[in-house]
């Protein structure tokens, strides 16, 4: 927490004596405060293998909370459940101020929303500021999905839960307050990964389907290696070998990597789902998949904005406490929800 407020109020020439000279690969630069942040958590960055998943569960609400800054304030929130595939699953209601405005005013949009942490952490703490932000500044109410974790739960039922609390979500309209037409899938990294199958899914069944889909450094295939997956292997948060554990821990031994549940950039046919928004980071592992993603939409008729942060890190929506950027990347992704919902 220290080192985070530290970096908020450091002149720029401090800044650059801590981190060193410039980071550039790949014609890019790291922004000054992720270097500096990377520079002072370096030792505190662990690699999963041999690690257990309570053990990265841990790691990962140990890291989010010194990045989190004061709590983002929200008309309420509220403690519920919502369907899962097998049993209700938890969830957590973000209302905004606009929530809260006459009865008599029209329903209001939704966002599913489901957490990263490779399938196997993350849970509605770690996610419970960015979710905040992105009501506060999307006028839409957000609902944060506890879907069950691999690897007690493998592939595909964190995708199975995905779809049936999106289901549920659109069942439930009229007592979340919200129009059935207006709601959306999103989610971060892995969390992406299941928002954009949810999407793929309801397109392909017919039945309800998303009014739109919000992509944060998605995981879109695990079939191949993409050239970002080799070219920021280390040194940026999210390694190359922590993926590949966290891959495992959804696939095991026998999970068919080549499905299209499980590479969604594989699939045969992506015309029809929802209009996208594809955010993602310049150093990160998963650059280049979420990016041929959005690319494949595109090819497909969909309606599809890609906005690369190009100085960024996996996992930036967290750092609402290092400087503005977070917070301005997130209100940029609630300003294209407000506008399209």
């Amino acid at each position: 927490m220290a080192a985070t407020r530290l970096i908020g109020v450091l002149p720029r020439g401090a800044k650059r004596l801590i981190s060193g000279e410039p980071i550039r690969r790949d014609g890019l630069e790291l922004d000054l405060d992720v270097q500096v942040l990377l520079k002072l958590v370096e030792r505190d960055l662990r690699p999963l293998t041999g690690r257990t998943p309570a053990e990265a569960r841990a790691d990962l609400r140990e890291a989010v909370r010194p990045l989190e800054g004061s709590p983002v304030a929200v008309a309420s929130v509220r403690e519920m459940t919502i369907g899962g595939a097998a049993r209700p699953l938890r969830a957590r209601l973000f209302m905004p101020q606009e929530a809260q405005e006459p009865p008599d005013r029209d329903r209001g949009p939704l966002v599913v929303y489901f957490h990263g942490g490779g399938w196997v952490a993350g849970d509605l703490d770690t996610h419970d500021q960015p979710c905040r932000l992105l009501a506060k500044t999307s006028g839409a109410r957000v609902l944060s999905v506890d879907y069950r974790l691999a690897p007690e739960h493998r592939f595909p039922v964190p995708i199975e839960d995905a779809l049936a609390a999106f289901r549920d979500a659109v069942a439930q309209a009229g007592d979340l307050g919200v129009d059935p037409a207006r709601i959306a899938v999103s989610g971060d990294s892995a969390g992406g990964h299941l928002a954009a199958v949810t999407a793929q899914l309801c397109a392909a069944d017919g039945g309800p389907a998303p009014a739109f889909q919000l992509l944060i450094y998605p995981v879109t295939d695990c079939a191949s290696v993409a050239q970002s997956r080799v070219t920021f292997a280390e040194g940026f948060v999210l390694t190359k070998a922590n993926m590949d554990w966290y891959e495992e821990q959804l696939f095991g031994p026998d999970g068919d990597r080549s499905d299209p549940r499980a590479s969604p950039l594989l699939a045969e046919e992506l015309g029809g789902t929802a209009p996208a928004l594809v955010v993602t980071a310049g150093f990160d592992p998963l650059r280049d998949e979420g990016e041929a993603y959005a690319r494949r939409l595109r090819e497909s008729g969909v309606r599809t904005l890609l906005r690369r942060h190009a100085g960024y890190v996996h996992g930036f929506i967290h750092a609402l406490a290092l400087g503005s950027g977070a917070r301005e990347a997130i209100a940029e992704m609630g300003g294209v929800l407000r506008a399209t919902l």
